[in-house]
């Protein structure tokens, strides 16, 4: 329901969001109710909208994961020794959500705001989090994934894709280039629990024009160093202990 009012527009009617959503009209007009008395939504004549107070439910999570942190004091270290921008993103069934972000100071072509969704098979974080999976478990993702050309040069094979993985896992890491947007390339390595589950992965994103993927691959050392000293504090951040859950709840 929260999330109709994105896609319906910032305000809607109930028989919007029963569009969009694809439920009844009273179902939607008892969720709208519950939203309305809880402070997340207001009504004004028949238009409905969201209230500040929705952004509660993101913050608590962010709360969990302690992301202010995770950026001043672990991938600000990347971008200090690289020059590049670094993240920090978890697997959410066939997407990646960045969870911290620390910018190296100068423009990158796509936005890695913390929330932001991009499909993992895109990026490098996603490929070495879908490494960790099982084969069925990955090739599960990849199918509902519904792989699509982002750009001219995306990878939508699946076959091509899960080789693309396997090596990532073979070799510790993942690097893409123009693959979710011309332009952007970057590395990433995983980030493990102590229980040696992967939990996220933290990456070092720059522009194709200010390097190559020669000298992107110095800092794999940087971001292996960091990726052990966050897995070392990892009780410090919840919600980052928490197994991914796949598109069919595995």
């Amino acid at each position: 329901m929260i999330r109709a009012f994105s896609a319906a527009g910032p305000s809607c009617t109930l028989t919007e969001i029963s569009n969009v959503t694809g439920l009844s009209p009273a179902a939607v007009r008892r969720c709208l109710h519950t939203l309305e008395d809880l402070g997340y939504a207001g009504r004004s004549g028949r238009q409905f909208f969201l209230r500040p107070r929705v952004l509660d439910l993101g913050a608590a999570y962010l709360d969990s994961v302690n992301s202010e942190t995770l950026a001043t004091d672990y991938l600000q270290d990347v971008v200090e020794a690289s020059g590049h921008s670094s993240s920090l993103a978890t697997l959410d069934e066939t997407d990646i959500v960045y969870l911290a972000h620390a910018g190296a100071r100068r423009p990158l072509r796509i936005e890695a705001g913390i929330g932001t969704r991009y499909p993992a098979y895109t990026t490098s974080m996603g490929r070495v989090m879908l490494a960790a999976l099982s084969r069925a478990e990955l090739r599960a993702v990849l199918v509902a994934s519904e792989p699509k050309k982002l750009t001219r040069h995306t990878v939508t094979d699946l076959q091509q894709l899960a080789d693309l993985i396997k090596a990532a896992h073979e070799e510790g890491y993942a690097m893409v280039e123009d693959q979710l947007a011309i332009g952007i390339m970057s590395i990433a390595v995983p980030v493990k629990d102590q229980a040696g589950r992967v939990v996220a992965a933290i990456n070092c994103s720059a522009q194709t024009g200010e390097t190559t993927q020669r000298a992107l691959k110095r800092f794999l050392p940087i971001l292996n160093e960091t990726s052990a000293r966050i897995t070392h504090v990892i009780r410090y951040f919840p919600a980052l202990t928490m197994q991914f859950r796949g598109p069919n709840g595995e």
